[in-house]
């Protein structure tokens, strides 16, 4: 495999033709390492502990919810993929310049939490391996090492942090763990011995799953605009994805049902060699950190494109680390529900514009226009499937996630229908 050099900053602009050079296993590689984590274990430890569910209903939930929100996913990705462009600049054509502007502020505001939960996890983790090393003060002190680790990698740039770091390092050490971790947890037949099948909340714990993969679709491009085309970046997402989210799902509702403690991180701690699997897993955990700092980043450049990223990625950084160690790590599952509130009628609008109204053709003004305006049928459609989302997740109580996107994508459909209709109407 050639060495990568580490690209210089790479902004918003398109990616040239020789710098996308990610092909199926490397994004496959890459996205089965960002499923994989230790809030994804938390997740479905979830599924038991407040849904109640029993095990082999986690697992039909995880597998059907892991591939809708992987296609969605992967669907997302494939602008990217083909333009050459960062996720952000990619709802462009669709929102307008200025349109833009909110679901990118909406963006770094959730990757900020994003990396806040990591460090908190990544802390908490490294606390239970080394003990009070440090006194009162070892989990704080974690959390700045891996802060800074985190930062570090962020600045090397995505090609070499796929190709030098996850593909000789980390996706080893992650798969071997993860394998011998499933079989400490499965290898007992009382590991499964619980939980209820409860109808009304299945909707929810579907929508939960779904969430993991979708919370990744505001930053998918801005690794997938280095794919060597969106057929490479399309299967290796949607496979790498759908493998490594339903095992960790399952994986960590079998934790729960192993040691039924609150934190996946403690149960894991509790069995035979639990504080290497804990390193190991650390080991990976730093990729979603890395990914959402660089995100963050250069969403933010999509406002402030003439910002250096090593600038905007410190101020990130700095800014998550001081929640980190102030803030608990309390309504993970609501957290989640919020960005698939903001986030999949989004891009309900943005399917409905390539795919449906520009039949899968854009062209270079569409992401870099001249005028900063705003689609006002953007913003209504999404507005339609927020609520949307909101009245069926929270009120209807049966899962918000497929009625959002269709209500968003139905509503921009038929808006830019109408529109064209009555500008021919009024043609001379």
């Amino acid at each position: 495999m050639p060495k990568v050099k580490p690209p210089p900053e790479w902004g918003i602009e398109p990616v040239p033709k020789n710098k996308k050079i990610l092909n199926f296993l490397d994004l496959f590689i890459f996205w089965t390492s960002l499923a994989v984590g230790l809030l994804v274990l938390q997740a479905g430890a979830f599924l038991a502990q407040d849904y109640g569910l029993s095990f082999e209903v986690i697992v039909v939930v995880t597998l059907v919810g892991s591939f809708i929100g992987s296609l969605i996913l992967a669907l997302v990705g494939v602008i990217g993929s083909r333009y050459g462009v960062t996720t952000m600049v990619s709802l462009r054509p669709s929102f307008g310049l200025k349109g833009s502007y909110l679901p990118t502020a909406l963006n770094v505001m959730q990757l900020i939490g994003w990396t806040t939960f990591e460090l908190i996890i990544m802390g908490e983790a490294a606390t239970a391996v080394v003990g009070n090393i440090f006194g009162a003060f070892t989990r704080q002190i974690m959390v700045i090492v891996f802060a800074l680790w985190c930062y570090l990698l962020m600045v090397s740039g995505p090609l070499m942090v796929i190709r030098q770091w996850l593909e000789k390092v980390a996706i080893w050490i992650s798969t071997i763990t993860t394998l011998w971790l499933t079989y400490i947890v499965f290898s007992k037949p009382m590991t499964i011995q619980s939980g209820v099948i409860n109808l009304a909340v299945l909707p929810l714990a579907l929508d939960l799953v779904i969430a993991m993969p979708v919370s990744w679709m505001p930053l998918i491009s801005d690794y997938n605009r280095f794919a060597k085309d969106d057929r490479h970046g399309f299967t290796g997402t949607l496979l790498g994805y759908v493998l490594a989210n339903s095992w960790f799902y399952i994986v960590g509702a079998g934790l729960w049902f192993f040691s039924g403690g609150e934190s996946v991180v403690y149960s894991i701690a509790l069995l035979a060699l639990g504080n290497l699997a804990l390193i190991a897993l650390l080991v990976d955990e730093t990729d979603n950190g890395f990914a959402d700092i660089y995100s963050a980043t250069v969403s933010l450049q999509n406002v402030y494109p003439k910002r250096k990223q090593w600038k905007i990625g410190l101020m990130i950084v700095a800014l998550s680390t001081f929640l980190a160690l102030t803030v608990e790590i309390t309504q993970y599952t609501d957290f989640l529900l919020l960005i698939g509130a903001a986030f999949i009628p989004v891009f309900g609008v943005v399917f409905a514009d390539y795919f449906v109204i520009k039949r899968r053709t854009y062209n270079a003004q569409d992401f870099f226009p001249e005028k900063r305006a705003i689609n006002i049928k953007a913003i209504i459609s999404w507005s339609l499937g927020f609520v949307t989302y909101y009245y069926f997740a929270y009120i209807y109580a049966v899962g918000g996630t497929l009625p959002s996107l269709a209500i968003a994508f139905i509503s921009y459909t038929l808006l830019s229908k109408s529109e064209r209709r009555w500008q021919r109407s009024q043609s001379p």
